[in-house]
């Protein structure tokens, strides 16, 4: 093994704990424990790195989809019967993982939609946090529980929660450990959109990402770049950078086929090019 020890492989139940498969353009990554509630193991976390490093790379993929299997939890947080067996240092070292995993999640150059079914808790809404977008089903529930646990969310979720819904809202959820329901999260701009009632959030999610996968990719890349950007640059450093996101769609085919579909009236067929 290389990037995932046999050691990690035997503690996520005998494998990653992940399953990725291809649609097309769209990839969908689900965390497949369900008989731990889809719970992070180091495994599970380190093979979610690899695969969004390895995406990054992929010029064929438009989207990404990032789901928990079963139906009844997105991601429950960390694996805590793992965690038990862990020292100071080997938590400190997992803390590091989250962070190298989960910021290569959110640095892809691509759409990353959390398709949240059942809970996700603590690290569970953390790895959502790191995605782009969160579609959920209406009986979902969310949080950032870590101060119940007598720490404080470890993986992003004090810095990514506060850029999604502002500094009082995420002080509020974090400091008192609240649970919100999928109504409520959406309300505050938590997620993005909602499932039908009785609809999956993996159905809602793949109609919500349909129109990506025909979309610019050129052009969703440097949208994505220039926003994520405008949270640790000043107005006038954000503008200019986003002048400067703007010359890569500028030098790119794809905007020179948007024109000419637009003059012969047709749909325009973007190669990322």
């Amino acid at each position: 093994m290389t990037s995932t020890t046999q050691r990690e492989i035997e503690a996520a139940g005998g494998s990653t704990g992940v399953k990725a498969e291809r649609r097309g353009a769209l990839a969908v990554w689900t965390i497949d424990r369900p008989d731990r509630r889809n719970a992070l193991a180091r495994a599970t976390v380190r093979e979610l790195g690899r695969l969004a490093r390895e995406a990054t790379r992929d010029r064929s993929l438009r989207a990404v989809i990032l789901t928990g299997a079963g139906g009844q939890a997105f991601c429950a947080g960390a694996d805590l019967k793992e965690r038990q067996g862990m020292d100071e240092s080997e938590v400190r070292d997992f803390l590091a993982l989250y962070r190298a995993s989960f910021g290569a999640i959110d640095r892809l150059p691509v759409p990353v939609v959390a398709a949240i079914d059942g809970v996700a808790f603590g690290g569970g809404l953390e790895l959502a946090l790191a995605c782009d977008f969160r579609v959920a089903a209406r009986t979902a529930q969310m949080g950032l529980t870590e101060t119940s646990l007598a720490i404080i969310p470890g993986a992003g979720g004090t810095q990514r929660l506060v850029r999604a819904i502002g500094g009082a809202r995420a002080k509020e959820l974090i400091i008192f450990g609240r649970r919100l329901s999928a109504s409520d999260a959406h309300t505050i701009g938590l997620v993005s959109a909602l499932a039908e009632e009785g609809e999956s959030a993996l159905v809602a999610a793949e109609r919500y990402v349909a129109p990506l996968l025909e979309a610019a990719p050129i052009a969703i890349a440097a949208a994505l770049d220039a926003v994520d950007s405008a949270l640790d640059r000043t107005l006038e450093d954000g503008l200019s950078y986003e002048r400067v996101c703007y010359e890569r769609t500028l030098e790119s085919k794809d905007r020179l086929e948007a024109l000419a579909a637009f003059a012969a009236k047709r749909k325009p067929v973007y190669r990322g090019e």
